[in-house]
């Protein structure tokens, strides 16, 4: 892998963090470009969490006079709108549908505030490094958008990623914002949360052959949007291709290129030119204010109503991280195209 990102923090803890590494040197990085992106995830209205930090991000390495120079580019954001004592009550008793259980079945230990590292709190680093990313494959016209499809079963009838850059949820059609908005609140009034679906597409030329044998593109998106908080599933390109017929499926090819795109933009693993186009399922947020079943740390059963502040669906914010994570892999395979062929090496050393 050419373009690596390690992260670090807890969702209580002094801050989260970050290590990329790959970033080519000279690559203008744009700070105003990088805080806008993070602050597109911050919380700013009713339907995402009450929890409100100001996520100033801060580029500690790898930048001299506003350009990469190939060292790990370090990032940080102080956490500054902790409220640990909403997580009290927890510390002895597993919340249904977290992490709580299955950590503290493998350490022996976990961190009750939040969530500790299971938190999607780590997901802000996320988009900062995404955001590098996103402006690494912008050098080769590769552009990265995302927004929310579905909320609670109200799905979209047209897809206007432009749209999606000013709607309070990220919605894709502005006909099925309001009563996707209304959904969430009315979840949110009762206690409870909703699930959600989320569109990213990336589009540009460059995107022809992406990919390896080892690390197929397709795999490799699926592996990294698993691996987000609340995703429990991926598609690429036609959601209903399990019932259609090849006759029906198969992308007829032209001298311009593929007629359709019922592919997602994949074939063997590899781009194939057109666009991106990745399905993510979220589930509804675990964190929610009903009376729920559990059990202590001392396997005693008990009954736990959720204080804190959460989001109603977490599908919302969660679609800026999908963009933020597909420019990542995209920005992997870019840079490791630039090899795969013996002339582009030899191109290099001037051979």
């Amino acid at each position: 892998m050419s373009l690596v990102l390690r992260t670090f923090g807890e969702s209580h803890g002094a801050m989260v963090g970050g290590v990329l590494e790959g970033v080519p040197a000279g690559l203008k990085l744009d700070l105003d470009f990088i805080q806008t992106e993070v602050n597109r995830r911050r919380s700013v209205n009713a339907f995402t969490t009450p929890r409100q930090e100001e996520d100033k991000i801060e580029i500690v390495s790898g930048v001299f006079e506003g350009v990469s120079t190939g060292a790990p580019i370090g990032l940080l954001v102080h956490n500054k709108n902790v409220r640990s004592k909403d997580y009290d009550a927890l510390k002895e008793t597993f919340r249904p549908g977290h992490a709580d259980f299955t950590t503290f079945a493998k350490y022996g230990i976990r961190d009750h505030r939040g969530g500790g590292r299971s938190s999607a709190r780590e997901s802000v680093i996320k988009v900062g490094a995404g955001a590098i990313a996103k402006l690494l494959l912008k050098e080769v016209g590769i552009e990265v958008a995302s927004g929310v499809f579905g909320v609670g079963g109200v799905q979209a009838e047209e897809l206007d990623f432009e749209h999606a850059l000013s709607s309070p949820i990220f919605s894709l059609d502005k006909n099925a914002q309001q009563a996707q908005q209304e959904a969430i609140l009315h979840a949110k009034r009762a206690g409870d949360s909703l699930g959600g679906v989320v569109l990213v597409r990336a589009h540009g030329r460059t995107l022809l052959g992406l990919g390896e044998f080892a690390h197929r593109l397709d795999a490799r998106i699926a592996y990294a949007m698993m691996g987000l908080n609340g995703v429990k599933g991926v598609f690429i390109g036609e959601p209903q291709a399990a019932s259609m017929q090849g006759s029906a499926y198969n992308d007829a090819l032209g001298l311009h290129g593929f007629k359709s795109n019922s592919c997602g933009g994949v074939l063997g693993g590899f781009g194939n030119g057109s666009d991106l186009v990745v399905w993510v399922h979220f589930k509804p947020t675990s964190s929610i204010a009903l009376p729920q079943e559990s059990i202590t740390t001392q396997a005693e059963p008990t009954q736990i109503t959720l204080k804190g502040r959460h989001d109603p669906c977490i599908a919302i914010r969660g679609s800026v991280v999908c963009a933020s994570l597909l420019a990542l892999i995209l920005g992997d395979f870019v840079l490791s195209n630039t090899h795969a062929r013996l002339n582009q090496i030899k191109a290099c050393y001037g051979y």
